[in-house]
């Protein structure tokens, strides 16, 4: 296919695995890395340093570039003054599509930075297609690994609350098919998995797999807050967290719609299938950067 595709967080969960699906689709790939990674040579992928907060990096980034996948990093959440620039140049550049991967629920959540980015990519009529998965199962990988390695638990504010989860293989196959596919332009697609959970369920999963006990925590906000700076994250990000747990915890994240299968063809994967998959990972494995 005669185009080029900039891919913002190459190097992360979700925009290495648009990468992988873009390369099988014979698209040529520009991945967006930190200045301080040096990802492994990959056929295919021609590796740019690109950073929001640095415009000397963007037009190197962009240059042969008529199509975006644009993902939020999670440290930032200044989003008018830290992504909303860097929209601005896109639409300066007449780009033919800009995919954004945002949350779900983020059209009517208006303190969760992804409804920002949302809205104003929106406004500028830049030829968009809005991606809102449900939690990622990849989470449980990145964010939420120390605890389930070290500490034998699952600790997060849901209470009983149950949510949807979507492996990020699936989101990277999604993407990549909705790039090189028409008629998605305009359009927001909310993409699940097939079941939802309670993050105990969830501890049980993990538990029964992993063949040790994994205890579900469900603390409160400032218990949550104090836990995570300890573990030297982001206020901005915490805060973020927080509030995707606290629409759970309400019961508002029980949302399962059948657009996974329609987009791939088939049923996304399972819980238990990722669980398996990454077994190894979840018992003595590091975390990685999920972006």
């Amino acid at each position: 296919m005669n185009f080029k595709i900039f891919v913002t967080g190459a190097t992360g969960n979700v925009g290495s695995e648009v990468v992988k699906y873009l390369l099988k689709s014979g698209v040529s790939v520009i991945g967006g890395k930190s200045l301080f990674k040096n990802p492994e040579a990959r056929e295919g992928v021609e590796w740019r340093s690109f950073d929001f907060t640095d415009q000397t990096t963007w037009e190197p980034c962009l240059e042969g570039v008529d199509r975006v996948f644009l993902m939020r990093p999670p440290h930032i959440s200044h989003i008018k003054r830290d992504m909303l620039p860097f929209l601005n140049h896109l639409k300066s550049r007449n780009v033919r599509q800009v995919v954004f991967l945002s949350v779900q629920g983020a059209e009517g959540n208006k303190i969760i930075p992804h409804h920002k980015v949302e809205q104003y990519l929106m406004s500028l009529e830049i030829p968009y297609t809005i991606l809102r998965p449900s939690f990622f199962m990849q989470n449980l990988t990145t964010t939420h690994l120390l605890e389930i390695r070290d500490e034998k638990c699952l600790f997060v504010p849901s209470g009983e609350g149950k949510t949807n989860f979507i492996d990020v293989r699936d989101i990277g196959e999604i993407a990549a098919r909705i790039f090189v596919q028409t008629g998605h332009i305009g359009k927001a697609y909310t993409i699940t998995g097939m079941l939802s959970y309670s993050h105990r369920e969830i501890a049980e999963h993990l538990s029964n797999e992993l063949g040790q006990p994994i205890h579900f925590i469900s603390p409160g906000p400032i218990h949550f807050i104090s836990y995570h700076l300890k573990k030297s994250r982001k206020l901005g990000m915490i805060l973020v967290m927080l509030v995707l747990y606290t629409v759970v915890r309400l019961g508002r994240g029980d949302v399962t719609t059948p657009t996974s299968q329609i987009l791939l063809g088939r049923n996304p994967r399972s819980l238990q299938e990722f669980i398996k998959d990454s077994k190894d990972v979840l018992i003595h494995g590091k975390i990685h950067s999920n972006y």
